[in-house]
């Protein structure tokens, strides 16, 4: 069986996201699924989705100190700045993080480590509402 389902995540401020309570609640279908895969997609080029350790806050924030470190916001020799010193830093984090997620299932849940979590990764300062598309592919129980 296949779902496939649009979610709109409220806007956040920049850094790193917990979001895996939004993913597994936009998808009842999720919990009918024996064996299976979820797909999260990101349709944006400023903001990406990384699964990580979810259970201290201290790793977000080094998360964000570090990619704002290697990729700086209104480095000089970026070309593309016509939509502010932050697009082009977040376009290059989003495409080393990726834009999508192939997550397993089985028994009705996401097959996800202990201290996994689903992060959305919000690289711009005023980046608004960001849009997902969950696909579920998967063996019903």
């Amino acid at each position: 069986m296949w779902h496939q389902r649009d979610l709109t995540l409220r806007p956040h401020p920049r850094g790193f996201h917990l979001i895996t309570r939004e993913v597994v609640s936009a998808l009842p279908e999720l919990a009918g699924v024996r064996a299976g895969l979820l797909h999260v997609f990101i349709q944006h080029t400023s903001a990406s989705l990384t699964v990580s350790e979810n259970a201290s806050p201290d790793v977000r924030r080094d998360f964000e100190r570090y990619f704002n470190h290697a990729v700086p916001d209104g480095w000089e020799r970026f070309e593309h700045t016509l939509e502010g010193d932050d697009d082009m830093a977040a376009h290059i984090k989003t495409s080393v993080l990726g834009a999508g997620l192939s997550l397993p299932v089985r028994d009705g849940r996401l097959a996800l480590g202990t201290w996994q979590g689903i992060y959305l990764c919000e690289h711009r300062d005023h980046g608004g509402a960001r849009r997902l598309v969950l696909t579920l592919l998967g063996e019903e129980r």
